[in-house]
């Protein structure tokens, strides 16, 4: 069987169980290929809030004005590592639409990472949206809260019903292949199923074009 290489972006609002299906597509055996043992695989995130020397602080999503050039280096720094590395799979737990979504929602700024969508295509990267019904938040709240280290940001759940819609627009005006996938039942499983045979029938699984041999992904 050829090479599995994806490169899955997950994008969603609060609750949606973004990390839950990133760590499950990273084992899962559609995706990444049979594994006798487990190993590295790469998961990184837009939501690491790697910019500030204190827990709960700012990164590539929620930078202040002042850390525009920053953040732009940094999303030039990791484009160039999946362009460096594109026969291996990637796992994005939340990425540019996410910054589009705070950036205008906290300071009514629109920023264009047409640039960045150019140099994904040719890698193959595919777009998930995680989404849920309006309805099903509270009980996801509750769930969320058992586990959770700061769970004063789920308080209003209007914010999330609103950063929802903004990337559904979003993401309607991506030019990276998207599928939204509905996680209102929160069975995580049958999420990652769907997202494994939308790769499979769209071709997301594999460099194409190219020739490649070698399984899993190592």
């Amino acid at each position: 069987m050829p090479k599995l290489t994806p490169k899955i972006i997950l994008e969603g609002t609060r609750l949606t169980l973004k990390t839950e299906i990133a760590f499950a597509l990273n084992e899962h055996p559609r995706i990444v290929g049979l594994r006798k043992y487990r190993y590295h695989s790469p998961i990184i995130s837009a939501e690491w809030c790697a910019f500030t020397n204190f827990p709960w602080g700012r990164g590539l999503i929620n930078f202040e004005p002042a850390e525009e050039q920053l953040a732009m280096e940094a999303y030039q720094a990791w484009v160039r590592v999946l362009e460096l590395q594109r026969y291996y799979s990637w796992i994005i737990d939340r990425f540019h639409l996410s910054t589009q979504a705070y950036q205008f929602q906290r300071y009514g700024k629109r920023y264009d990472f047409g640039w960045l969508e150019e140099r994904l295509l040719p890698l193959n990267v595919r777009l998930i949206l995680c989404t849920r019904e309006a309805a099903s938040f509270a009980a996801a709240r509750e769930e969320r809260l058992k586990v959770s280290g700061n769970p004063s940001q789920y308080d209003n759940l209007d914010i999330f019903l609103r950063e929802q819609d903004l990337l559904l627009e979003l993401a309607a005006h991506s030019r990276l292949p998207m599928h939204v996938v509905d996680v209102s039942n929160s069975d995580v499983t049958h999420a990652v199923g769907r997202i494994a045979d939308w790769m499979e029938t769209s071709g997301g699984l594999t460099m194409p074009g190219e020739a490649a041999v070698a399984t899993p992904n190592s």
